[in-house]
């Protein structure tokens, strides 16, 4: 028998052991074994702690597993499920990993959530859907525009379920912006204004001895760019003992040999956002003109009906603040985690929040709609297109700004229009590390 074949079998066997007749929450809702969720978590930093956290308020789940390429964080995150096991009276038990593959083996887990460094989130992703399992997928979908659109075909080639981890999409002042926009309440929409901040930069930090704890390697994963080397800013550090979180997110979103900066860290949820209102979810802009550009202020982008949407302040009084300005021809309308406002106070009723610190980062709404999805085995309220097409949009912006001049995507038929220099660039589509190849993609340069 194989490693894997008897990693296979042991889940089973083991699995068996946490069946009850009804699963019964600290509130008294019961639920049916036939609708429990056994959830598996790959990635396991601050993001995937806080998910844990969103999906363990939701009733009728259970962990199973957990997977990171770092030893502590394993041990932590099992500790997190261990306590919140106990205090709700449950079989304690959620099995580490080091090779997320060992994980998706495992036939007892639905549903896998997945916070890793983007650059992983494609091969993970396809490897849980073609294994089964529906997909809680944090932003944004994928590294490059190609990867996204792999994913997108593995979703609907298998039939499964996926949640974009775009929660603003489940926050209210978000969902009132976009029925306002869609229902006409500001006239017709000439442009758009998108606040998220600053672009990648080269990777310049210093090379540092790896840790025993990490799998620096494993981290690395597909990427082949031999310039990037391990230091804890990348990975950031934690301890059992004394008890130490991360004190920084990954440094690793911020550089570009590893991720797409603030357009696509902060831009997976303004952007989204923005599409959703203009009604153009699963499409996008059709042509990218970056800052500086023959003198251009602010780096715009073009929809193919006229809608300009620039990278602008979308307040006056806080310039660097993330968020969105909608203008039309009768009025606008600005929103943000916690605040709404509009130029017509009859437009809406306003109610401003104060935002705690993370407080975005649990969002038990988005993961209740997912699991309600799972159950009725139908589209939640961020599924792949969606996700694809915002990620297009994150990657496009950034090709065009490290390019230095316009590029034109036809959203319709995903493809450059005559650009091959566009088309070669590594966020359209790049060279995996061996061993690794990436499926549901023909690797053609659509230009």
């Amino acid at each position: 028998m194989s490693r894997r074949d008897f990693m296979s079998y042991s889940a089973l066997g083991l699995a068996s052991l946490t069946i009850l007749p009804s699963w019964v929450m600290p509130d008294g809702t019961k639920v049916a074994p036939s609708d429990r969720i056994v959830l598996g978590f790959i990635g396991l930093g601050r993001q995937g702690r806080s998910d844990f956290r969103s999906f363990a308020s939701c009733p009728g789940v259970q962990v199973a597993a957990c997977c990171d390429v770092d030893s502590i964080k394993r041990e932590r995150f099992r500790r997190d499920v261990a306590r919140w096991q106990q205090q709700n009276d449950m079989n304690e038990r959620c099995d580490m990993y080091e090779f997320y593959e060992d994980l998706l083996d495992r036939k007892d887990i639905d549903v896998v959530c997945v916070a890793t460094p983007d650059h992983w989130h494609a091969l993970i992703s396809i490897d849980a859907l073609d294994a089964g399992k529906d997909l809680y997928l944090q932003k944004p979908l994928a590294y490059t525009i190609t990867e996204g659109l792999a994913v997108q075909t593995a979703v609907r080639h298998n039939g499964r379920i996926l949640q974009m981890g775009s929660q603003q999409r489940s926050s209210a002042e978000f969902q009132q912006a976009i029925r306002l926009v869609r229902d006409g309440a500001l006239g017709h929409i000439e442009k758009v204004y998108v606040r998220v901040g600053d672009a990648p930069k080269p990777l310049d930090l210093p090379e540092m001895p790896v840790p025993a704890n990490l799998n620096f390697n494993q981290w690395l994963g597909p990427l082949n760019d031999p310039k990037i080397h391990y230091h804890p800013d990348l990975c950031p550090p934690v301890s059992l003992d004394p008890p130490e979180d991360e004190k920084l997110w990954g440094a690793w979103r911020w550089y570009q040999e590893t991720g797409n900066g603030y357009p696509a860290d902060w831009g997976a949820h303004m952007y989204d956002i923005a599409q959703a209102a203009l009604g153009m979810d699963g499409s996008g802009p059709v042509e990218y003109i970056p800052q500086g550009y023959k003198g251009t202020e602010y780096a715009t982008m073009k929809y193919a009906n006229g809608i300009l949407m620039y990278d602008h302040p979308y307040r006056e009084d806080q310039p660097d603040a993330k968020g969105i300005q909608f203008i039309g021809d009768k009025g606008w309308l600005k929103v943000a985690r916690g605040y709404i406002e509009a130029s017509d106070k009859s437009i809406l009723n306003k109610e401003e929040k104060e935002v705690k610190a993370g407080q975005y980062e649990v969002s038990a709404p988005h993961m209740q709609n997912f699991l309600d999805a799972v159950r009725a085995h139908e589209d939640p309220i961020a599924p792949v297109e969606y996700g694809t097409s915002t990620n297009t949009l994150c990657c496009m912006f950034n090709i065009a700004r490290e390019l230095g001049r316009p590029v034109r995507w036809n959203p319709a038929t995903l493809s450059f229009e005559g650009d091959r220099e566009a088309a070669a660039h590594r966020l359209y589509w790049y060279e995996y590390r061996r061993p690794y190849k990436l499926r549901y993609c023909d690797k053609r340069n659509n230009i």
